[in-house]
């Protein structure tokens, strides 16, 4: 007897299986060559050649190992702002208080360095100015997730509203109780001890912040898609009614989640003040938290892909000056391409399950 043997897969259950990976790279894409599109012809009505603008964004992000090297010291906040944004969302939370858990962590570590001081190993002592960072960035964040599950309050308004607390907060304590009387340029608080001061990488000027970011995101990955409690946390994202009735603890996900989100723009604060700034002072807020946001909304919430797009706009933020310098155009003009980006990814995210293209047709 004849043994009948397995068709050959379709052409069309070839779609079927790559539809939505085609789709999570497509819409993306477009979305940031309508923005390069957009921002062209902004350029060009500011007087400026948009290919020349182009060309010398390009020059200053990535031309040589120095302009790297720049393009690298800014990804690596951006790597631990953008996981406040993505770990919220994957349990269906829109979290943009990225700025102000990096202030409170940056905050938490200079009281945890100044306190200390030389009286520990400058090794132990920088270990726990990080734990400092990562709880004060985790529970300002938190704050956010237990409004939204205890009161039903929205986290997005929250946890912007918690943005300028923080800030004032902040600004409070090095104009008044943590300031530096001997540094008269501006209010700050005093320095830290140079041994507590985050190296540079051996041959180069990228701290070791870098390192902490691509960690960060490897971890990250690890916890929402290689294990039960990622698991938990993306089910309850799915359908959180659906998550309640199978027994999974929505309160304490959200919790958890919320905190490690904060937790992680918490370290980037650390990394801010120990490895550039050397104290506390208003230049901590520096916008690393809202550019934070595209870089997970742009990179689809997965911590690889933040990677990238973290170097992508880290390289756009350090060509602010070369703009300014060779083309007549605002330090500010990079923070408007940043704006048509992020509209454009808003734009395009409304789009999917829509176009055509991607669209599961029936097979007669």
């Amino acid at each position: 007897m004849a043994i009948a043997q397995a068709p050959n897969p379709s052409p069309v259950s070839w779609l079927q299986r790559w539809r939505q990976p085609l789709e999570a790279v497509a819409l993306p894409v477009a979305a940031l060559l309508s923005a390069l599109i957009l921002f062209g012809i902004f350029c060009a009505f500011s007087g400026a050649n948009p290919f020349a603008v182009y060309g010398s964004i390009y020059k200053a992000a990535f031309g040589n190992w120095s302009a790297w090297q720049n393009t690298l010291i800014r990804a690596s906040p951006l790597m631990l702002t953008a996981l406040c944004t993505a770990l919220p969302a994957r349990l269906g939370l829109v979290i943009i208080g990225n700025e102000g858990a990096l202030v409170m962590g940056g905050l938490a570590a200079v009281v945890a360095g100044l306190q200390l001081g030389t009286g520990l190993p400058a090794p132990l002592t920088q270990i726990l100015m990080a734990i400092a960072a990562l709880c004060g960035g985790g529970l300002w964040i938190m704050l956010a997730g237990a409004l939204r599950h205890y009161r039903g309050v929205n986290e997005t308004i929250s946890s912007l509203l918690l943005n300028y607390i923080a800030i004032a907060l902040m600004n409070h304590l090095v104009e008044g109780p943590m300031r530096d009387a001997e540094f008269v340029t501006k209010p700050s608080s005093a320095e830290l001890d140079p041994g507590l001061w985050i190296g540079n990488l051996p041959g180069s000027r990228i701290h070791f912040g870098l390192i902490y970011g691509l960690i960060a995101c490897l971890i990250a990955y690890v916890l929402i898609q290689r294990t039960t409690f990622g698991f938990a946390a993306r089910t309850a994202g799915g359908n959180i009614r659906a998550a309640r009735i199978a027994g999974l603890p929505v309160g304490k996900l959200t919790l958890a989640v919320c905190f490690l989100g904060g937790s992680c723009a918490g370290l980037a604060g650390m990394v801010e003040i120990a490895a550039v700034q050397k104290r506390l002072n208003a230049s901590l807020v520096s916008n690393y938290g809202y550019a934070g946001i595209l870089v997970a909304f742009v990179s689809r919430h997965n911590p690889l892909a933040t990677v990238l797009v973290a170097i992508l706009l880290g390289g756009i933020l350090a060509s602010g000056g070369i703009l300014q310098r060779s083309h007549n155009l605002p330090d500010a003009t990079v923070l408007v391409f940043q704006g048509i980006v992020f509209l454009c990814v808003l734009f395009s995210d409304s789009l999917y399950g829509r176009l055509p293209w991607f669209q599961e047709k029936a097979v007669s």
